[in-house]
């Protein structure tokens, strides 16, 4: 549980678990010392030398009790998450200053420690915080092992070798749990992701639709005003030309609407990568951008949608050559990954993205571009998703950017 978040439900959830903790140490902190202490000996018909007459005495179980108030004001406050803190840290102190008491300048064995000790490392696994399982560890284990340097008793290594297998089993339990709420919150997020792009999409479904009605018209009389009157207007050629971009704007948010019917055929990847780049071929030579194609090796054939990876790499190239306003060179490199994985990147010496934007950069409508849509990076990461594959983007501000993409490779037509 992450303690710098102040959820309200996370609040509720540590009352709960504290409420149960305080319930169980006093229960098991004065069980274990009346069961010990005085009944043992009573049965035994021995002198009772119990926690009462040594030590720090009555005043042990004052101060312990001392510490109630303090945890139901923090509990009131809404505060929870110091209170196992205060009573970890205070059984330490108030139990190591008992036990020099008793046991400094004294021929007596050392033998001391309560279940509690115990109930500290089991439960700190209800608490979901390493945090707090490494300080009840390191704090009670540190404890006999301090009390043994200034007793110089080899005694105290019983108790330090139980709690070692009992904190290995709290430490597994306690990693379960976390991998648990994990994929809790991966598949809620994921749901989230789900119903987010498909009210999206059937938004963009609509808008798309009335708005590409009066496009065509309008690009329709703008080209019969250009071609009755020739030589009127020189913004003809500009007012077409923006009209296109509104239509290649609209044409992605249809896209995002149409449901994706993935149809998997043996394909090869470099005519794909070949086909890719004699379509942007023309806009990379009008921005002084070279595209150059590296095949370590020569590629197996791949199972896919040959249309989607097309529209994949026209929107990943295109992205790199609108990255480079002065020119420069896009890398494409092929090769395969122990026979298991199709490794393309795309390298450009463009502009690069700053570190925090990296992971936004696939939901939509966020773009870094004045004229982006923020729609193709996320359309381009989902086709990837489908074919089973990963898509990674490393940047670096005004070095370049590099997008990897991890396909399978040997993969059968059924296993999709």
């Amino acid at each position: 549980m992450n303690e710098g978040i102040k959820s309200p439900k996370l609040v509720f959830e540590e009352k709960k678990a504290i409420k149960l903790f305080l319930w169980l140490f006093y229960i098991f902190y004065i069980s274990f010392d009346l069961f010990y202490d005085i009944l043992i000996p009573i049965y035994a018909k021995k002198e009772t030398i119990g926690i009462l007459n040594t030590g720090l005495g009555l005043w042990l179980y004052v101060l312990i009790l001392g510490l109630l108030p303090i945890a139901f004001y923090l509990i009131k406050k809404d505060n929870p998450y110091p209170v196992k803190y205060l009573y970890l840290f205070g059984y330490i102190i108030l139990d190591t200053v008992n036990n020099l008491i008793i046991y400094l300048g004294s021929t007596k064995t050392f033998s001391a420690g309560n279940i509690v000790e115990i109930l500290f490392v089991v439960f700190s696994p209800v608490f979901v915080s390493k945090k707090y399982f490494w300080t009840v560890t390191i704090g009670i284990i540190g404890k006999y092992f301090f009390i043994g340097l200034i007793l110089h008793d080899k005694v105290v290594l019983y108790p330090m070798i139980i709690l070692l297998p009992i904190s290995a089993i709290a430490f597994t339990i306690l990693n379960r749990f976390f991998s648990y709420i994990n994929t809790l919150t991966d598949m809620h997020e994921e749901l989230l992701q789900k119903e987010k792009l498909a009210v999206i999409g059937q938004m963009s479904t609509a808008i798309g639709h009335e708005i590409r009605n009066p496009l065509s018209s309008l690009k329709g009389f703008i080209q019969l005003q250009r071609e009755s009157y020739p030589n009127t207007n020189d913004f003809y050629p500009i007012m077409i030309e923006e009209v296109d971009r509104i239509n290649s704007i609209v044409s992605d948010l249809m896209d995002l609407g149409k449901p994706r019917v993935i149809t998997f055929e043996k394909s090869n990847i470099e005519e794909i990568i070949a086909y890719t780049t004699s379509i942007t071929q023309q806009q990379a030579q009008g921005k002084g951008v070279t595209i150059e194609t590296i095949t370590e090796e020569p590629l197996p054939p791949i199972y896919c949608d040959e249309k989607q990876l097309k529209q994949v790499f026209i929107n990943l190239i295109k992205n790199a050559i609108e990255a480079m306003s002065e020119g420069g060179r896009i890398k494409i490199k092929l090769k395969t990954i122990l026979g298991q994985k199709l490794y393309v990147a795309i390298e450009d010496e463009g502009c690069g993205i700053p570190e925090e934007n990296i992971p936004n950069l696939v939901e939509p409508f966020f773009t870094t571009k004045k004229e982006g849509t923020g729609l193709g990076l996320m359309v381009s990461n989902q086709i990837i998703k489908d074919h089973k594959g990963v898509l990674n983007i490393k940047s670096i501000s005004e070095k370049g950017t590099t997008v990897e993409i991890l396909l399978p490779l040997q993969q059968s037509k059924a296993f999709f």
